[in-house]
């Protein structure tokens, strides 16, 4: 299984908004993926509420796991981004 680590760029971490739509890109995936803090249990990806229950703030780092690494490269390329700048 791959691993990348991304620090979070959105300024609200990942609640809501950005939760939400890392969560769909997931889910759209088709693939497993795990979603982690450093050190911490990796929670499945792509539920909302996992995903929100980590509170992850800006700047923080997750550690992504998948087999499929063209996928991980995609959601780390999303997670690198402002998710909520309009």
């Amino acid at each position: 299984m791959s691993q990348r680590t991304v620090v979070i760029a959105s300024r609200v971490g990942l609640h809501a908004r950005p939760a939400s739509l890392f969560t769909q890109a997931v889910a759209a995936s088709g693939a497993s993926v795990t979603i982690g803090k450093p050190g911490q249990p990796a929670m499945d990806a792509s539920s909302i509420l996992m995903v929100m229950a980590l509170g992850v703030g800006h700047g923080e780092e997750v550690v992504l796991a998948s087999e499929d690494e063209t996928v991980l490269d995609e959601l780390v390329a999303l997670l690198e981004t402002d998710l909520d700048a309009e």
